[in-house]
């Protein structure tokens, strides 16, 4: 079985974000940069529940992992 591969704005869906292209560049240019010391699911802009999404899916899932790491290397690239 071959593994899924997720796209970015999905992962944003399952957060209930807005997955628009152009929401998901402004949601990361807001909270970019995320900084070296803050794990990803401990950032102050996520709700409980979103925080526990990320966690669950980085550890359990390796479908999401790779676009929860995506994001992860997204919101710790300096603000443009």
């Amino acid at each position: 079985m071959e593994p899924t591969v997720h796209a970015f704005s999905e992962l944003f869906a399952q957060l209930g974000l807005p997955d628009d292209a152009a929401s998901i560049r402004a949601f990361i240019a807001t909270h970019a940069p995320l900084a070296d010391d803050i794990r990803l699911e401990e950032a102050p802009f996520w709700t409980p529940a979103q925080a526990q999404l990320l966690r669950e899916e980085r550890i359990d899932d390796a479908d999401w992992a790779i676009v929860v790491d995506q994001l992860n290397l997204a919101l710790r690239a300096p603000a443009h």
